[in-house]
């Protein structure tokens, strides 16, 4: 199976989604061009439809293990595989990110609860570390308390900037 790191993903409550006007959903929060096609898959754990373009540009796409499902051997987008890795953690405060081509990738939860699910646009390290410790703030997380567990490699210097305020950094 294959991760799309793509920007143009959302994350719709399954009681608002109307398949019919998927690409109508998408274009109200990210900008979709001619070229976007444009699909949808559910997240029953959390009641949702994760909605997103397979456009390449401003993507990249990374393999993924440990997932069988009856999506086998389809493309999806990054934040399905955060969301579905959240629900994996024993923890109860749930930290996952990825970072690559210039996006944050970010998913948190509590408990079974999913609290944020979103994709920022983060130049560098250093904003991506900003847009985490912010939304950790607005959900009123203790990151000194609290594991970060990132999908995409960390180098030694990222991985150690993230030590100097979680009680964890993990790699999935």
């Amino acid at each position: 199976m294959f991760s799309l790191l793509t920007p143009k993903a959302a994350l719709v409550p399954a009681a608002f989604f109307e398949p019919s006007a998927a690409r109508e959903t998408l274009s109200e929060t990210v900008e979709l061009s001619k070229e976007d096609k444009v699909e949808y898959i559910s997240i029953s754990e959390y009641a949702a439809v994760l909605v997103y373009s397979l456009s390449v540009d401003n993507a990249m796409t990374r393999s993924v293990s440990g997932y069988v499902d009856e999506d086998q051997g389809r493309v999806l987008p990054e934040l399905y595989f955060i969301l579905k890795d959240l629900r994996k953690l024993p923890e109860y405060n749930k930290v996952v990110a990825s970072y690559a081509y210039g996006y944050l990738h970010l998913g948190i939860a509590q408990g079974n609860n999913l609290l944020l699910a979103n994709i920022f646009k983060a130049d560098d390290f250093t904003c991506a570390e900003y847009f985490i410790f912010l939304a950790l703030k607005k959900l009123q997380f203790n990151p000194e308390v609290t594991k970060i567990c990132f999908r995409t490699p960390l180098s030694e210097e990222e991985k150690m900037s993230l030590y100097r305020y979680f009680n964890s950094v993990e790699q999935l």
